[in-house]
């Protein structure tokens, strides 16, 4: 006959402190995500939509909104090939060679991500300003960089030039150069090696790096607010059209456009999220 076993009161017990204590993280971590991320959120799309779909399009239809978004994509159109082509080399030769200095490139190319981006626009202005290393020369041929958009470049190649290398050197390192060196030993080109066999492998960390780097560029503040001067009109971007929209009370512009860099913040989150189940999906 076959019984019951008793129910281990003791394990029953210990079990109990684990789900609560689970129970409690879950809970820590969505009121900490509601207080800074999900309510700040609804707050800008609400103080951005509540007075009408309409206020917002009259106030995104004026010539400084418009501006600053156009001057937005064109910092961005500028950053993202130059870096994703640089990205691409570091990581090339980073991944596929042992070399002395090797830690003081990746530490180089990793310097943007320590370096505050207002400290990197004030390098910039010592570099290129007026008064700094390089002011002279440039004053001798009538070239602007600082509050012109040659400065704002390269603010944003700077602080967005170390995402694709990084999203790129783990996938090389991994994917390991055995069929590279096939395809070379059959005598396909350095060219055609790089299209048919090291593209393919690599083409989902690329795209991440991309994104982000896109992402960055558009919604880069502080190193480009200190070299552009934000002149109305002229050297502001759309965050820098956000910040000077609110300090002037000019609420409803100011709202409208963060609402548009959160829009764009969503479509690359998902974006982001297909790449990452899309690489899992690979690796598997």
């Amino acid at each position: 006959m076959l019984t019951s076993k008793p129910i281990n009161s003791k394990a029953r017990d210990k079990s109990r402190p684990l789900v609560s204590g689970k129970a409690v993280l879950i809970a820590i971590a969505l009121v900490y995500l509601l207080l800074v991320l999900f309510i700040p959120a609804v707050a800008v799309f609400y103080e951005a939509f509540h007075k009408g779909v309409g206020l917002f399009l009259k106030e995104a239809s004026t010539r400084e909104f418009l501006h600053s978004v156009q001057l937005t994509l064109i910092m961005t159109a500028i950053a993202l090939p130059l870096n994703t082509v640089f990205g691409l080399c570091a990581a090339w030769v980073i991944a596929r060679n042992q070399f002395r200095g090797r830690a003081l490139l990746i530490s180089i190319i990793d310097l943007p991500f320590a370096i505050s981006p207002v400290v990197a626009g004030l390098m910039i202005v010592l570099l290129y300003g007026r008064n700094g290393w390089f002011g002279p020369l440039l004053n001798s041929i009538d070239f602007k960089m600082i509050f012109a958009w040659p400065g704002m470049a390269i603010a944003t190649i700077f602080v967005t030039m170390p995402f694709v290398a990084r999203e790129v050197i783990p996938v090389l390192e991994e994917m390991g150069a055995d069929q590279e060196e096939a395809a070379r030993t059959l005598g396909a080109s350095n060219w055609q090696i790089f299209w048919r066999v090291t593209l393919p492998n690599i083409r989902w960390g690329l795209l991440y790096g991309v994104l982000l780097t896109n992402a960055r560029a558009m919604g880069e503040f502080g190193a480009v607010s200190v070299v552009s001067g934000g002149i109305v009109g002229r050297t502001q971007t759309l965050p820098i059209f956000v910040e000077h929209a609110y300090k002037n009370y000019q609420t409803q512009a100011a709202f409208g456009a963060a609402a548009i860099l959160a829009l764009l913040a969503v479509v690359t989150l998902i974006f982001k999220e297909i790449l990452e189940r899309r690489t899992n999906h690979v690796h598997r």
